[in-house]
């Protein structure tokens, strides 16, 4: 939990639900909201119009999305859609600013989420430079068992989908499959009811 849920409702929060594939807010859209996830997984992507998708996260229960707009009159550059069912809680944007300037130490807490997400948005366009996907893969997965705070060998459950990892990492889902196979049958991931461990 980023910020309180008790204190976000003291501060005139709200809670709303998105059924899957909904739309939270639009790249292009002015931010008007804090938004903290109560329930569920949300993707923070741009669409293209060839239908191809690029994704930058996935952010979770605890984790706030679209914060660092809330700090500048710039329009959004992605969109958050609902990954499954999901409940947001909103603060509208004149609450949340009354509220860092009141409490400076959230707005500390809310920086260093930020931070975190933007190191691993650089991580991620590293990719660009890697034409092994392999490697984008292994990348990746490096990245998230030590985010999770993992150390022991296969004890990561992945929690990712084949085709978000494909959204992840740049490569196509065919190619993730292979690179999985080609992983697992080298022992450095398992396989057990399609459910990927690192």
């Amino acid at each position: 939990m980023i910020i309180s849920e008790e204190l976000l409702f003291q501060c005139g929060a709200f809670t709303k639900s998105y059924a899957e594939n909904e739309i939270i807010f639009c790249e292009g859209n002015s931010a008007k909201y804090y938004y903290q996830i109560q329930k569920g997984t949300i993707k923070l992507c741009n669409i293209f119009d060839n239908g191809k998708e690029f994704i930058h996260g996935f952010p979770f229960d605890g984790h706030c999305f679209g914060e660092s707009y809330l700090l500048t009159e710039k329009s959004y550059a992605v969109s958050a859609i609902a990954v499954k069912s999901c409940t947001v809680i909103l603060l509208p944007k004149t609450s949340y600013l009354d509220l860092v300037m009141s409490k400076p130490e959230l707005l500390i807490d809310v920086s260093r989420y930020t931070a975190e997400r933007l190191h691993f948005r650089y991580l991620v366009s590293s990719f660009l430079a890697i034409s092994d996907p392999l490697m984008r893969v292994k990348k990746i997965l490096d990245h998230l068992k030590e985010y999770f705070g993992y150390t022991k060998e296969l004890s990561f459950q992945v929690p990712f989908t084949r085709n978000q990892l494909a959204n992840l990492t740049g490569v196509r889902v065919e190619t993730i499959i292979r690179v999985i196979k080609k992983m697992e049958s080298s022992g450095v991931l398992k396989i057990d009811h399609s459910k990927i461990y690192y």
